[in-house]
This record gives structure tokens, sequence and C-alpha cells, in this order.
């Protein structure tokens, strides 16, 4: 019997020794891996060797317990205006000041996005200041207005924060090794905080002023990056003039063997009829499989029309070229589909950039799907699923298009992301605006853009035609996108999102989204081609300004 446990000591003694020799080889998180990951777009094409898991604390009604009771789960008190609201985690004294915690996390991790609005819609001042806690300290690592701090104007600058429509978000990237505690000086209003969960064993390298003065280079050089994307450089391109006559298509293969698109674009002849965007398809097949399909318009992000911005995945010009540099990978072939659903013909111009690309365990698959639905009741409340997925695979972005008949704001509802089959939403948002990054989305309708979210129109405004008055009217389409680096959504078994039907006026919208997701060659999906359903254009309502014919 001895011996027995001689042994299995010994045995337990060197497991934990691989182990700790496997953390030790793992490549160590810190600040400068992660600014480096941002652009980095083919990281994001394989799943991270941390294996970690997106999070998020936020100002959701704690009243939202499960969707059995409907009263609780759809309540929209998701902020904090008076002492009797408690959609935080608790109130503390440090130093003697009262502090309101709003996140608490214990082991590793790193906050990848924050986003907290205006408290009064046209006054972006407070006096609250923010503090970040990391390791157990009892001295902030981080201290400053609660805006300011995280706005752009502050420590970290455009564009890993900036100020969006009446909000401030910020992307820089806060790495910890054992906690991290965020608090306020005052009553916090509405606020989210989304962070990398690392596994136990994840080598971290805890943020600190001084690793942060010693990446200034590096910040500034992946800022330049961010905000003015380039094609890739290296690779055969191919490309393709013509006309395609209603419901037929046009394909082109792609070279065979280890490859990855890098870069790919299509122009069609004129966008005078809006609804095009949303009758032309694209189509991807990758090793055999179709991975790709979606209406151009919920693709590239310009939703119903050709509606101008520019981001870090996607980019549509004015000049009607809409491009996309998401990374495609594939091991024996590739072909690449644009089919017309419209009555008409239309002329495309195609353009694909194939580079090389070495495929390994951790590679996945571009998807890209779509979901159309008109009418879409507001009453009851409900959840309106973009998608349901099964298998391994990372979610890495969405554009959202309604049709909102009525002039009031349409976009209450919150964001609720079940990851691995988990019995509460690990991220539950407070709006869908703030889903997208603004806030107060009822003043909110001018046209912006960001690298990783965008709202392209909304109302008659787009890029083209900037917002000069205080109107509130949010009738006709919207388009919302983000996209996603850090704060990609990684999942081992499954991912549900769903984004709550809550607008202010009992009626029917229409709604029309395009999702993204990298996954193996099994990973299953409950979005299915629909020619039908994108060829259902939610009409605009009568009398509104610039309605198409």
């Amino acid at each position: 019997m001895k011996k027995i446990g001689i042994k299995i000591l010994l045995c337990g003694l060197a497991l934990a020794y691989a182990g700790m020799l496997n953390a030790q080889n793992k490549e160590q998180i810190t600040i400068e891996s992660l600014l480096k990951e941002m652009v980095n777009r083919d990281a994001i094409a394989r799943f991270p060797k941390s294996d970690f898991r997106l999070k998020q604390q936020s100002s959701y009604n704690r009243a939202s317990k499960t969707p059995q009771d409907t009263v609780g789960w759809f309540d929209n008190k998701d902020n904090n205006t008076k002492e009797t609201d408690h959609n935080f985690i608790r109130t503390e004294e440090n130093n003697g000041q009262k502090e309101w915690v709003l996140m608490e996390d214990e082991g590793a991790g790193a906050i990848v996005r924050t986003w907290m609005p205006f408290r009064t819609a046209n006054k972006p001042e407070t006096d609250i200041q923010i503090k970040i806690y990391l390791d157990g300290s009892n001295r902030p690592v981080l201290e400053g207005n609660m805006l300011g701090l995280l706005n752009g104007t502050g420590l970290f600058p455009y564009p890993f924060a900036h100020k969006s429509l009446k909000s401030a978000v910020s992307f820089f990237p806060i790495p910890y090794a054992k906690s991290c505690k965020i608090t306020t000086t005052g009553m916090p209003f509405f606020y989210q905080f989304t962070y990398q969960k690392y596994p136990i064993g994840t080598a971290v390298k805890t943020f600190s002023m001084a690793d942060f003065n010693k990446v200034k280079p590096l910040i500034e050089q992946v800022g330049k990056t961010l905000v003015s994307p380039q094609e890739a450089k290296d690779g055969k391109e191919i490309a393709i003039e013509a006309k395609l006559d209603s419901k037929k298509q046009k394909s082109i293969e792609l070279p065979k063997g280890n490859a990855a698109v890098r870069n790919f674009s299509i122009k069609l002849s004129d966008y005078k009829d809006p609804s095009i965007t949303r009758s032309v398809i694209v189509k991807m097949e990758f090793d055999g499989e179709q991975t790709v399909w979606c209406p151009i318009g919920d693709f590239f992000g310009t939703g119903i029309g050709l509606n101008p911005f520019k981001g870090w995945y996607t980019t549509v010009d004015e000049d009607g070229i809409m491009s996309a540099r998401w990374v495609m990978p594939y091991q024996k072939t590739g072909k690449i589909t644009i089919e017309n659903l419209s009555e008409t013909a239309v002329n495309i111009q195609l353009k694909a950039k194939v580079g090389a690309w070495k495929w390994d365990e951790q590679s996945m698959y571009f998807n890209a799907a779509w979901r159309g639905q008109y009418p879409v009741a507001t009453r009851p409340y409900s959840d309106w699923n973009y998608i349901t997925l099964k298998g391994r695979g990372v979610y890495v972005g969405d554009a959202l298009t309604v049709m909102n008949p009525v002039a009031r704001w349409w976009g209450e509802g919150d964001e609720k992301i079940w990851v691995d089959n988990e019995n509460f939403p690990s991220i539950f948002g407070t709006g869908t605006e703030d889903y997208y990054g603004y806030s107060w989305g009822g003043q909110s309708n001018d046209f912006y853009e960001h690298p990783f979210h965008a709202q392209p129109r909304s109302f008659v405004y787009n890029k083209l035609n900037r917002k000069t008055s205080n109107d509130k009217n949010t009738l006709g389409y919207s388009t919302e996108t983000r996209t996603r680096s850090l704060d990609t959504m990684p999942f081992g078994s499954a991912l549900k999102l769903d984004m709550e039907i809550w607008s202010w006026t009992d009626c029917n919208m229409g709604y029309g989204v395009g999702v993204y997701w990298y996954g193996d060659k099994n990973i299953f999906s409950n979005r299915k081609p629909d020619p039908k359903g994108a060829l259902v254009i939610p009409p605009l309502p009568a009398g509104f300004p610039n309605q198409p014919k």
C-alpha cells in the first residue's frame, strides 16, 4: 500500500511539474502582445491558444433572471438613477471614500472593451472618478475622470478610446494576472466592461504604467494601422467583370492548395435601387462546404442602399466599391459566387487576393450568414435570435439593419449571449445602441464610424448627408455594425446570440442581420440560405423623405 501511495504521489508531482512547464512555455500575455494581436487578422482565423472566454459585467437589470419570468426578463431598467437602484455589485469604502463596485473578477484576464454613456444626453461632463484596481492592490493602477479616461481625450488615445455618439468607448487592453476591480466615486449610470477570461495557469503580465510608457511607439503604430487599413499586398489577384441577368450567378474558382482569401471586393454598376444590396448575394465554398450565404449589403455592412463607412475589416467607398479584409483560409479548394436574385440585370466587378496560409489544428473556416424577418411585432416583448451555433468556433461580428415605421426610438433591447450551454448569458447588455458602441439612441441618429463599429445610416442621415439639426427621428432604415478583434467570442461547444425586440411603440418593424464567425468544418448553424426572404424588403413608411421609387 505504501508503494502504491508513493507512486501516486510521484505521478501527481510529475503532472504538476509538467503543468508548470507547460504554463511557463506558453507565450505570456502582455499589453504588447495584445496590441499586436489587435491588428493581426490571421489571429482570429485560428482558435485562440489561450482558450479564453469573453465575459461582460454591466448594469443590466438584476430582475432579469430567467426567460420564464417574462416580466423580469424584459425589464428595461438597466441603469442606476437613485439610491434604491442596485444594478451594480456593491458599495464599499476605500481610503475613507465611498465607491461603487461595477466589476470584480478573480483570476487572470484582460479588459478589452469599456462603454459608458453621457449621464445627460448633451452634456459629456462629469466629476465622477473611475478607479481600476489590479491583482488585489489597494491602490488603483488607473484612475481618472469616468468619461475622460475612456473617450480618447485622456490616457488612451484615439482610436483605442473615443467619443462615440454620446458615449465613451475604449478598446485599449488592460491585462491582469490575479484579479481586477473597477469602482466609481459616484453612482454609476449605465456601464459595460468586457474582458477576456483565461484558464488557470495562463501566463499574464499585469498592466503597469511603466509598461504602458514603454510601448508608446507600438501604441502609435497600431493606432495608425487601425485607422488606415491596408489591403494585402502579397498573393494572387483574381478579378472578373460580368453582367448578371435576373436569377443568374457567376463563380470564380480559387487557386488550389493551402491558401487564404485576404482581400475581397465587389462593385455594382449602380445603386439607384437601394434594394439591390439585399438582392445580390455573395456565396463562398471552402473545401467543398458552403460557408457563406449573405446579401452583399449585410456582408459588407452597408445595409439597404449604398451607405459609405470605413472599418478595420470592411469598407464601403463612396464610388460603390465594397471591400472586406477577413482572412478566409482553406486547405484544398475555394470558390466565390455572386448571385442576382433581382428582376433586372446587374453589372458586377469582383476582385479577390489569395495568399499563403499554413493550415494547422487551430485553423478555422470563415462563415457568414443572414437572417431577415418582416414584420416583427414589438408587443409582446421578445428575443430575436441572430444565430445559434454548435461546435467549436469564434464569433467575430454582425451588421444589423432595422426598418422602424415610427419616429420614436426602437433599440432599447439588450443582447443576451450564451456560450457553451451556460445557464445564464455571460454577456447581458443594456440596449441595442450600447452593443453597437453609442448611446441615447433616439437622439443619436447621425452617421459615425470607428474601426470596430459604425452607424452607416439612420433616418435620412449617412456619410454623404450628415445631421445638422437636433431632431430625434429614427424613422426608416438604421444600420449598425460591430466587428471584433480582442473582443471576439470563442466557444468550445455552442453559442447563442439573441437581441431583444424592445421599442417604445407598439408597431411592426423589419429586421435583417448579417453575422460572421469562424468555425471547424463540422460546425452547425441554424441560419440557412433564404433567397425568398432576401427579396422581402421592409417598406419605408408612406411619405418618407427620399423614399425610393
